[in-house]
């Protein structure tokens, strides 16, 4: 872990701590003990986006350059997930290891990695729709001069992330990452970075491909959407199960806004702290009481251990039985 990596986790955990202990543990704990063991439910819908953010992925690889079934995507959804929510890497982490996952189960790896880098593009852009959709929904009932001016930061946050995401498309386009090898490279001074160059610009070239591959393209974006909208179920879930239920507006609003600033926060390894003080913000939005929204937002973190802690461990084994193979293999003379 960097310095910098475990500066940020120390600020979550204390911001997590800080923002618990301003609201009280014990009316929080008691809703949460009120769902019991209907949070496992709440794992088990999650399964749903995990399969439609697969499906994405999935359908994304062409079937001349290899064959991954629903089985390998999904897995490498997993253990990206569980890598964005449980490791300090962060949002960073999860897509490099869902190319290493892919690789490991018989990609090549320029093509692995190319589809992840082409998804989570898409998926982000996805969310940014999904948020504006929360942010025109706040803008229709807004009444109060915090409710207008919530909405305009979050119209703000939507473009600046737009406009990020746009700048990352456009770099894509135009050879990421091998102007990005070329650049270590000079830098590095006498070191020899040919291969990594010729790998990165093997990636590039399959980028360009998996975009120039419309329907996959508008495909993949579809399930993404598709799936932001089935994680409102979530939420709508959650606060029935801890008795305060919402309407699937107001549910739409909290999963929309509350994804998006935990989006905000990807620096944070697990947005800790972040996404407990985005749901206190918006939670009189919607009729609902602090210790209510906070419950929401640690039944979220139940069901991420309870999918996360598994995907950690799979990934761990897979990772040691990858190290073995290539220790056992014999070395080309």
């Amino acid at each position: 872990m960097t310095r910098a990596a475990m500066w940020l986790l120390a600020a979550g955990v204390l911001l997590f701590a800080g923002v618990l202990a301003s609201q009280g543990l014990t009316p929080v704990f008691a809703m949460l003990a009120v769902a019991g063991w209907g949070l496992l439910l709440v794992g088990l819908f999650h399964l749903l986006p995990l399969l439609l953010d697969a499906a994405a992925i999935r359908v994304l690889f062409d079937r001349n350059v290899g064959h991954v079934s629903m089985r390998d995507a999904l897995l490498a959804r997993w253990v990206g997930e569980s890598a964005n929510s449980l490791m300090p890497a962060g949002q960073i982490g999860g897509p490099v290891l869902m190319a290493r996952q892919l690789a490991l189960r018989g990609m090549r790896m320029q093509y692995a990695a190319a589809v992840i880098t082409v998804s989570t593009t898409l998926q982000t852009v996805a969310q940014i729709i999904f948020a504006l959709l929360g942010v025109a929904l706040l803008g229709a009932q807004a009444t109060t001069i915090s409710e207008h001016a919530l909405r305009t930061s979050a119209l703000i946050t939507s473009g600046l992330l737009a406009l990020q995401v746009g700048g990352f498309y456009l770099l894509q386009r135009r050879g990421f990452f091998s102007k990005l090898m070329r650049a270590a490279q000079r830098f590095s001074g006498t070191r020899d970075w040919s291969r990594w160059v010729s790998q990165a610009e093997a990636i590039d070239l399959a980028i360009q491909q998996t975009y120039g591959r419309g329907g996959a393209v508008v495909a993949s974006f579809t399930l993404s959407l598709v799936g932001w909208l089935v994680g409102i179920g979530e939420v709508y879930l959650i606060l029935r199960l801890i008795g305060h239920p919402v309407s699937w507006a107001a549910a739409l609003v909290l999963e929309s806004l509350g994804q998006a600033i935990r989006g905000a926060a990807f620096a944070v390894p697990g947005a800790l702290g972040v996404q407990e003080g985005g749901y206190l913000l918006l939670a009189p939005l919607v009729g609902l009481p602090p210790d209510a929204a906070l419950a929401l937002s640690l039944a979220k973190r139940a069901r991420e251990l309870l999918l996360g802690l598994p995907g950690v461990v799979y990934l761990h084994l897979a990772e040691r039985i990858a190290a073995g193979a290539a220790a056992t293999r014999p070395v080309p003379r």
